[in-house]
Formats: structure tokens, C-alpha cells, sequence
């Protein structure tokens, strides 16, 4: 990024201590590339001498840089080699996107710590919007989780379900998906129904393992503490003290949606996660999803979290797909309506013109 700085007024400046060239050097990057990051990311400039830190730009995100930089150096003390991942991860945390629109966040909303205690590790939600799921997911019987791929819908679920099956909340973990076929035939899957449903719930298992391991999740599905189910086979069941995770739910119909939802019983949770985006349905099935947030959206008890691209905390490349996306179909959305009422005009025209003749 080349900027002059002679158009520019220094915005911010700050002075990290203790001065350690080493830790210095760590929270730089090679080559500087985390300052680089940083300074595409939130369209600034940053110079430095030494611990010494100046900010041409925007005032705002000169100032959300500068408490960045202080974040990540405080890291450094303990962590010996700070990553690219860990430089956009806590760009995200610190919402940098309500910063830059001169917004605040929910009083009391960005501060607040939510912490996940899991068997092997813990997981801190990233940004407003992960730590109000984490909330509600703790608070409510029924949760949904709605948003684009890579903002953690289905990884914080898990983490809650671990943390709750540890802290004797609930008695089993079950988790549930369509099977549904991502536009692709996949064939007939040999094996029992367990086998043939893992593929389709690898997301789920890869989380489970790495918060409790692999033996631990091995030995909980041999005792159906945690059960693996299709969708389907979930119909005439009531499932009482239990955690339960409806994965890819945009690819339910309105019918399953229904049949899930009317499951619960006392002392359970469920959280159900989807991305109206990305329905796998035959062309012309409504999506269960999309008319249970418009059927439900009211109801106590039931909390519903919107995250959208900004909150994605994969590659950057992911939330630039995301919101290319949405901008495209945004615009086909744009058209096709403007075709229809193009045509309803020429309709109208036409009877006109018929009734005078």
C-alpha cells in the first residue's frame, strides 16, 4: 500500500513496553507483513522506530490499530512466533468494521469475556457477534445459528455441547444432519447407518476431537453419549437432557424443520445451523430454514443469530468471496425484479391499449 505522507496528518501514536527487539520483531513480522496486513486491512499507514509507533489516516482506525498492536505485543511475551491467522483473527476480534463506520457496539456487548471450557483446550469466541451466539446458546432452549461458511456457527455449538456434557448439563450429545448430496451423486455409502452417515458430519467429528480427543469421543459414541443420526430417523423421538446439533439445516424441508423442533423435551438444548446461501434442495423445495426464521422469529425462548461476512474468521479471502457474492446476487435480485415490473408495465399498456381500441 503507497501512501504520501506529506498528505497526511499523523493520526495516532503509541509506545509499547518494555522495548525488546525480540518481541518487537515477532509482533512486525518478516518484513514487516503484519504491519503490511494490518495497514491494507483498515487503510492506513503505519511507521515505526524502534517501540515506537505512528498512524497516518483515518483517526479511528489509527486508533483500532494502535490497541490492536498493543493486544498483540502484550501476546508476544508468551507466544514465539505470532501468525498471519493471528494477525486477521484479531482484526476480527476487535470489530474493526463497526470501528471504521464510526459505530459502537451493543453497551457492555464487546467487553464482556465468554470462555468455553472443553477437555483439551478453550475456546474464546472472536467478535460481537460469536460471543452473543455463545450467550444464547447458554441461555435458550432452542438456538439458531444463521450465516455464511467460516463464521463458527458449528464449532462454537460444538464447544457448548462439550462443556455442557462435562459439566453433567445434559446426559448426551447428538448430532444431527440431512443427508443431502451438496449437488453432487455420491453412490451408494457401505456400512452401518453410523458409517454411512459420517461423511456428511466430518465438521462435527473434527471438532469433537480436538476438544476431547480422539479416544474419549471414541469411547462416548460406543456408549451413545454421543449419537450420530440422520435426520430422517430422528421422527416419533423425544430427546430429554440432551444437547442436541442440527448441522446444514438449510437443507431441511419445512416438514423435517418441524418434525426437529417438536423433538425437544425438558432439559435439552438444540442448536441448528445453516446458510440460506447454499441450499442443496431439489429445485423448487422451500427450505425448512428459511420459513422457520420467518414463522419463528418472535417466539420466546428461541434466540436467532445473524452473522454475516465480516464475521468470518477463516483465510481473508473467505469474507471477500462471501461479500462478492451477496453483491452479485444482490444485483440479479436487482434485475429480475426490475424485468418483472418491466413487464407487468407492458401488460398493463397492452390492456389499455385493447380497451380503448
Amino acid at each position: 500500500m503507497e501512501t504520501n505522507l506529506e498528505t497526511q496528518a499523523l493520526a495516532h501514536s503509541i509506545t509499547l513496553e518494555p522495548n525488546d527487539a525480540r518481541r518487537l520483531a515477532n509482533l512486525c513480522g518478516q518484513f514487516d507483513q503484519h504491519l503490511r496486513q494490518i495497514e491494507q486491512r483498515l487503510e492506513i499507514e503505519i511507521r515505526n522506530r524502534g517501540n515506537q509507533f505512528a498512524f497516518y489516516g483515518d483517526a479511528n482506525s489509527a486508533r483500532a490499530a494502535g490497541e490492536i498492536l498493543s493486544n498483540l505485543y502484550k501476546e508476544t511475551g508468551s507466544n514465539n512466533d505470532l501468525t498471519p491467522d493471528e494477525i486477521h483473527l484479531a482484526l476480527q476480534q476487535s470489530d474493526v468494521e463497526l470501528v471504521k463506520g464510526g459505530q459502537k457496539a451493543e453497551e457492555g456487548e464487546g467487553d464482556q469475556v465468554v470462555l468455553i471450557r472443553t477437555k483439551k483446550c478453550s475456546v474464546r469466541p472472536r467478535g460481537i457477534n460469536q460471543r452473543k451466539y455463545v450467550r444464547a446458546v447458554q441461555s435458550n432452549d432452542i438456538n439458531f445459528g444463521i450465516g455464511p461458511a467460516g463464521t463458527g456457527k458449528t464449532y462454537l455449538a460444538v464447544a457448548c455441547a462439550v462443556e455442557a456434557l462435562l459439566k453433567d448439563s445434559v446426559e448426551r450429545i447428538l448430532l444431527v444432519r440431512p443427508a443431502v448430496e451438496a449437488g453432487e451423486k455420491l453412490g451408494f455409502l457401505p456400512g452401518d447407518l453410523s458409517q454411512k452417515v459420517d461423511p456428511y458430519l466430518r465438521p462435527l467429528y473434527d471438532a469433537l476431537f480436538e476438544m476431547l480427543g480422539f479416544e474419549t469421543v471414541g469411547k462416548l459414541i460406543e456408549r451413545n453419549v454421543i449419537e450420530v443420526a440422520p435426520l430422517a430417523y430422528m421422527r416419533g423421538r423425544t430427546l430429554n437432557n440432551a444437547f442436541v446439533i442440527l448441522d446444514e439445516s438449510q437443507n431441511t424441508t419445512r416438514e423435517q424443520m418441524k418434525m426437529f423442533l417438536t423433538r425437544i423435551g425438558f432439559g435439552s438444548t438444540a442448536v441448528i445451523t445453516g446458510d440460506p446461501s447454499q441450499i442443496d434442495l431439489p429445485r423448487g423445495q422451500a427450505s425448512g430454514l428459511r420459513h422457520a426464521i420467518e414463522v419463528l422469529d418472535k417466539v420466546n425462548g428461541i434466540s436467532f443469530t445473524h452473522f454475516g461476512a465480516k464475521d468470518v474468521v477463516r483465510h481473508p479471502l473467505v469474507q471477500r468471496i462471501v461479500e462478492a457474492y451477496d453483491v452479485h446476487e444482490a444485483e440479479v435480485e436487482a434485475e429480475r425484479e426490475a424485468r418483472k415490473a418491466a413487464a407487468l408495465e407492458a401488460a398493463a399498456g397492452k390492456t389499455a391499449g385493447e380497451n380503448a381500441a
